[in-house]
């Protein structure tokens, strides 16, 4: 039997974060009355402390991370399209002799 995944909404996520930050309870308190798995929540908390700027200089903050997706989506499509011309080239190439 698989469990669905579930997903939060950004504002949970930092009701959560506040709920550890600012009200000071433990992440474990806080999983266990609401629930929530102990790593998904220091996730949360990690990646909270990145985009305060307070984080491992290792961890992207999420505006980061959506421009990396962003440039990885931009770049799959820009070697799809050099693919594209490459075998238009050959095509041409060949036509014309």
């Amino acid at each position: 039997m698989t469990r669905k995944r579930r997903s939060f909404t950004p504002e949970y996520k930092a009701e959560v974060v506040g709920l550890i930050r600012d009200g000071g309870k433990e992440i474990t308190a806080v999983c266990r009355d609401l629930g929530l798995t102990e790593s998904a929540v220091r996730r949360w908390v990690s990646q909270s402390e990145a985009d305060a700027g307070r984080g491992d200089a290792k961890v992207l903050t999420t505006a980061e991370r959506q421009e990396l997706a962003q440039l990885r989506r931009e770049n799959r499509q820009l070697r799809m399209e050099r693919e594209i011309l490459k075998k238009a080239t050959a095509f041409f190439a060949k036509e014309s002799t």
